[in-house]
């Protein structure tokens, strides 16, 4: 699981620990994800299976990609399909993927590398393995998460934010046992470099076996941790966890991840993915690629789209689109 690495921990800067005063968010919920069928039929995880949109908010739907080791001619993706009302984070630990969206964006994200797509309005894309990949066969694994928009940005102008592995901030536990890559948000004051709409963290940690993390966590974000290989506990109480699992934490103001001494699986180490978001609070109503507050803003989305007015392929941007018509209160892609 190479995504990005250092030689030294030791050089990175500290995470400083939380004051033994600080309240300790314990855990209010362990599940495993069940497995399933992606697009053309690649594995994925569903990492969100068992828990209720209250406690997920502002997210809506998370998958871990793989790991999946492919012969040749058998790595898989999605076809063009279409998305209103949220964005979609596209994280890559291992492997190759291509995306391709209807407002020109788009490129190659391999290991650490991230695509954060803001459908807002709406947006058609694919993702795909390139051909060199189908080819060859090869180790694919990563995650595609759903970050929900709230009601005033559901229409917003798409965009496409190309994050490149070295751009991640990378820091250190107080113990200097464990990899901390900030993807987007902020821990400890450093930042990363993803540009939210909804105010997120999102974190991929590496814990050392035996080593543990106490991180800061804002009071006013919920906290998820998703385990992606390895095992472990979480929280104040300690529960354990392992691959395939989510962690659903309560209230507080810090979070507590720890690797076992030996780990359970053939992963080195505990590697987690630790998500928190200000809950939105508002109406989610979702279908297959929208989501949007009521039932019949989804039947517009899907009305839009039966009439092309969620995007053009090849890619056009936005901006170069005449729209025919359009309806009071939207705007037309």
């Amino acid at each position: 699981m190479p995504a990005v690495t250092v030689d030294n921990l030791l050089v990175l800067p500290r995470v400083t620990e939380p004051a033994p005063t600080a309240e300790e968010r314990s855990v209010a919920q362990v599940t495993t994800a069940p497995s399933a069928y992606e697009g053309e039929g690649f594995p994925v995880r569903r990492a969100f299976a068992g828990v209720g949109m209250r406690e997920l908010d502002p997210f809506i739907h998370m998958d871990q990609m793989g790991e999946v080791e492919y012969a040749a001619g058998e790595p898989k993706g999605t076809p063009w399909h279409p998305h209103r009302g949220f964005e979609t984070v596209t994280y890559m630990i291992d492997g190759t993927f291509r995306h391709q969206d209807s407002n020109g964006g788009g490129g190659l994200i391999t290991n650490g590398d991230t695509q954060w797509m803001t459908a807002g309005g709406g947006i058609l894309h694919i993702e795909e393995p390139p051909e060199e990949l189908v080819a060859s066969g090869g180790l694919f694994h990563g995650f595609q998460l759903w970050v929900n928009l709230p009601r005033a940005l559901k229409m917003t102008q798409p965009r496409y934010q190309d994050i490149r592995a070295g751009q991640v901030a990378l820091l250190t536990s107080a113990d200097g046992g464990a990899l901390l890559r900030v993807i987007a948000g902020s821990v400890d004051g450093h930042d990363g470099p993803g540009s939210t709409h909804t105010p997120i963290t999102l974190v991929h940690a590496t814990v050392s076996p035996g080593a543990q993390v106490r991180l800061p966590w804002r009071s006013d974000f919920n906290a998820l941790g998703y385990v992606l290989a390895g095992s472990g506990y979480v929280g104040a109480d300690r529960r354990p966890v392992h691959t395939g699992q989510l962690a659903v934490f309560g209230h507080g103001e810090s979070l507590t991840i720890g690797a076992d001494t030996v780990m359970d699986g053939p992963s080195p180490s505990l590697d987690i993915l630790l998500l928190g978001g200000q809950p939105i609070r508002e109406p989610v109503a979702t279908y297959g690629p929208f989501v949007m507050n009521t039932r019949a803003e989804l039947v517009q989305a899907f009305e839009d789209y039966q009439k092309g007015r969620l995007g053009s392929i090849p890619a056009q941007p936005a901006s170069e689109v005449v729209p025919e018509d359009s309806h009071p209160g939207h705007d037309v892609l």
